[in-house]
């Protein structure tokens, strides 16, 4: 030890000294192995220090072999990658990146190829571990040992007084037989970076394997994608691996609740195959997937090794993030697992956006400036991928084409399980505040509901993630809102979507009483019986009913609309008089609260027309009728949904009052302002049109008829779906007028086609029924 001019301290050491130099306080723990002195010893140098230690690796056991874990059975599927690296590796060399997701595969692809081109016999197939510096580094110089180096050269490599790399490629572009050299799990292209360890040679073809899809380390490679197996070939890993646990069609379900990810595949299909005290079927294990997925598959594994865990193979990527300096990558995982796992638009995480949601406040935090460090550093680490909504098929109708962000559903059910519990609630409420900003207040209800479509996957995962009363309630309020967009654009189904799960939220959070979830349980009810659930829509109502009027009391707006909504299934569920009733009694309370020219009041009114033709409420028709569609008129304006429900139900009873000449003069009035309002391609536009079909059938005008009910009938096929009870009713109509007709053949295949629906949705002595067995009956004389 030695003390300089200026004050500093100075240690030499030799043979197994060491010595340790700090300027603080430091706590030692030594262990000491001694070893036979090894050529492969290796310089790392530690740049936070002024001391380089000397780290001797020890050479792997084998770079003839890959050292791997687990390999597939068999290698299903990657035709398109397998015949390319073969090639490649038999004729062309080059260097090769097998860039993806952790778990997609990635090693057993390389695996594959090692083996494949070592079993030609025309071809040195050598293994790396490139997973950390010193591994790699000695690796690297057991190949040049494997292809002829000297122990003096390697020793000078080792100890710095050569270039390792420049060593290295020497004998590899000397090698006497050509090669496939295999970097395994190269997710620090630093490593390679460093001393210019990746090189192309004329005697081989090199294959990496990693996560980081973007570096420049990889310029002049062959980038090579891998992704998730086909669901086809993923059902097939499963049964490779337990052939006794399941059907084909189980297989696919539960490859399907992987998400068809490898590595989840692999750890299902290895926990299933040898289990002993207990069999499940890959049923039972698609239902306990539902309860703690990552835990779950993780015990397929057969060793702690985070590379063969779902649990933690992610953390893999998100510490190397965090060691380059972006640990706001993290905050944005967690924000994307709030959501689902189909395109979300890459838009929803404008900084302003992100500021204003809270996400600066969280740990790590993520300010808005921030953003697309974090998401770069997401995409180069394969986390997500960035995709394209550019066909019609893939864009919903009135929003634009964009580029979207996608991330694997395992992924993203792993990375929400390990959010910490003081973060759930402020990441859930920042999802909720960022959709609910892609729907600006003004947006048409067509753009909008554009919107929603993408969106509604995200907002219903969002509404599953809720972790309390607190977050609960905007995000119930937001399912609510969007369910009512879709319902205006009559669909249907994902309406009642949005609105089950927006139910579902809000009762077991909020309890069945709260505001939030009975209007979720409204829309839900409205939804079922446009879907032509009648009875089910009539038993929601009822529940919504009850709720509302011990919450909000029995004159309540929200209580009176409940009422009213529950006429439409009564008088779908034969109880038309209960229906009629309950329509004058909110008429009533309505008039005297409200007036009798309100909005509100009028609306009842235009519904209760419908009700009204019947033979015994005939007088009460020629009553109200006429008066109440002149007042909507007057009141409303011609345009307004109340006079457009008016006038559709004012024809309908013409019509049913046999009144023909006023029927049809209405029913295309009804007809044009339902186009006006709805747009052509609507559910209401459709029962008009067929409205106007049955009122040209009567005054015999069949050709007009026929053409107006095919028209509306496949429509209404296309938007409710073949088996609604409406529909088989068309169906069956337009079957007749065909054979009136004289269409016979089209009668008979209409008919055909809709009896045994009718049997089933209707029952065998329903009018439709019996009309379409007649149809069939006639045609088949």
């Amino acid at each position: 030890m030695s003390v300089d001019d200026t004050g500093g301290i100075w240690g030499r050491a030799s043979g197994q000294g060491r010595v340790y130099q700090s300027s603080g306080d430091q706590y030692v723990s030594e262990h000491h192995h001694h070893y036979a002195e090894s050529p492969l010893g290796l310089l790392t140098d530690l740049p936070s220090q002024r001391t380089v230690l000397r780290s001797r690796a020890a050479a792997p056991d084998s770079v003839r072999v890959p050292l791997v874990g687990r390999i597939p059975v068999v290698l299903r599927d990657r035709m398109d990658l397998m015949p390319l690296l073969t090639e490649a590796v038999a004729v062309h060399g080059g260097v090769h990146v097998l860039h993806g997701l952790g778990g997609c595969g990635k090693t057993a692809i390389a695996d594959a190829i090692f083996r494949r081109a070592k079993d030609t016999g025309n071809v040195d197939s050598l293994w790396v571990n490139a997973s950390e510096r010193v591994s790699f580094r000695s690796g690297m110089l057991a190949v040049a040992a494997d292809r002829g180096a000297r122990d003096s050269e390697l020793r000078s490599a080792a100890e710095g007084s050569r270039a390792a790399a420049d060593l290295v490629w020497h004998y590899l572009d000397h090698s006497p037989r050509p090669w496939l050299l295999v970097l395994d799990n190269a997710d620090d292209p630093a490593i390679l970076e460093e001393g210019g360890w990746l090189r192309p040679s004329p005697r081989g073809a090199v294959l990496v394997t990693t996560r980081y899809a973007n570096h420049r380390v990889w310029t002049g490679a062959e980038m090579h994608h891998v992704d998730v197996l086909p669901e086809e070939d993923a059902a097939l890993l499963l049964c490779d691996l337990a052939p006794d646990a399941g059907t084909p069609e189980q297989a696919r379900t539960v490859a399907r609740r992987l998400d068809c990810l490898p590595l989840a595949l692999t750890l299902a299909g290895s926990f299933l195959g040898r289990q002993l005290l207990e069999r499940w079927s890959m049923g039972e294990y698609e239902d306990r997937l539902r309860l703690n997925p990552a835990e779950l598959i993780d015990q397929g594994a057969e060793s702690q090794d985070s590379r063969q865990l779902i649990g933690r193979t992610w953390q893999i990527s998100l510490g190397s993030l965090e060691a380059a300096g972006t640990p706001e990558s993290v905050t944005l995982l967690r924000l994307l697992s709030c959501w689902d796992a189909s395109p979300l638009p890459v838009t929803l995480l404008r900084p302003p956006e992100l500021d204003a949601a809270g996400l600066p406040a969280l740990d790590p935090p993520l300010p808005g400036r921030r953003a697309e460090a974090a998401l770069r550093g997401l995409l180069d680490q394969s986390l997500v991928s960035l995709v394209s909504l550019e066909s019609p098929a893939d864009a919903p109708e009135g929003h634009r084409a964009e580029r979207c962000l996608r991330a694997h559903g395992i992924l993203l059910d792993s990375v929400a399980s390990g959010i910490p519990q003081d973060q759930r609630a402020p990441l859930v409420a920042a999802a909720v505040c960022l959709l609910a900003g892609e729907i600006p207040e003004g947006t048409t209800t067509t753009v909008a509901a554009g919107t929603v479509r993408l969106l509604a996957p995200h907002l219903e995962a969002v509404l599953r993630r809720v972790p309390d009363a607190d977050t609960a309630v905007p995000a119930v309020e937001l399912g609510v809102h969007w369910s009512s967009l879709m319902y205006a654009v009559a669909d249907y189904r994902a309406a009642l979507s949005l609105a089950e799960a927006a139910a579902v939220t809000g009762s077991g959070l909020l309890g069945n009483e709260h505001v939030a979830p009975l209007r979720a349980g409204h829309a839900a009810a409205m939804n079922l019986f446009r879907l032509g659930r009648f009875e089910e829509s009539e038993r929601r109502h009822r529940e919504v009913l009850r709720g509302r009027t011990n919450v909000l009391g029995a004159e309540h707006p929200e209580t009176l609309t409940s009422l009213q909504e529950l006429a439409s299934p009564l008088s779908q569920t034969g109880k038309l008089h209960e229906c009629v009733e309950l329509l004058r009694q909110v008429d009533v309370t309505r008039t005297h609260l409200l007036g009798a020219e309100h909005p509100d009041t009028l609306y009842t009114r235009a519904v209760l027309i419908e009700f009204l033709a019947v033979p015994e409420a005939r007088e009460d028709f020629d009553r109200q009728a006429a008066r109440t569609v002149e007042a909507c008129e007057r009141t409303l304006g011609e345009g307004h949904f109340t006079t457009v429900v008016a006038r559709h139900n004012y024809a309908f009873g013409l019509y049913k009052f046999e009144r023909w000449q006023e029927a049809e003069a209405a029913a295309r009035a009804a007809l044009e302002s339902r186009e006006r309002f709805h747009g052509p391609d609507h559910s209401l536009t459709y029962s008009a049109q067929t409205l106007l079909s049955w009122v040209l059938q009567a005054r015999g005008e069949l050709g007009e008829a026929i053409e107006v009910a095919r028209r509306a009938l496949a429509g209404q096929e296309r938007m409710v779906g073949e088996e609604h009870p409406y529909v088989l009713v068309n169906r069956a109509g337009l079957a007749a007028s065909l054979l009136a007709a004289d269409e016979r053949q089209e009668a008979g295949e209409l008919a055909a086609r809709n009896l045994d629906p009718c049997m089933r949705v209707l029952g065998p002595d329903d009018p439709a029924t019996a009309q379409t067995r007649s149809v069939l009956g006639e045609t088949q004389d």
